[in-house]
């Protein structure tokens, strides 16, 4: 996997691919959307590792970290 920065700037520009929120940007999906993945288990490879880091990102109340890099 790629350097943290990299994941940072993927989630804040690649979209949902698939399900209910296709086509939003991963760093916009809403928080209860990412609770049903980590209920569910979060899809394998690179998708699964952006739903992880935002999801942890948005738990943890760190979405500033985001701001410069939108």
């Amino acid at each position: 996997m790629e350097p943290d920065s990299q994941i940072l700037l993927r989630i804040v520009r690649e979209k949902m691919p698939f399900g209910k929120y296709k086509d939003r940007k991963i760093c916009d999906l809403p928080v209860s959307y990412l609770e049903w993945f980590a209920e569910k288990g979060f899809p394998t490879g690179d998708l699964g590792v952006l739903l992880q880091t935002i999801y942890e990102i948005k738990l943890n109340g760190l979405e500033y970290l985001l701001k410069p890099i939108r």
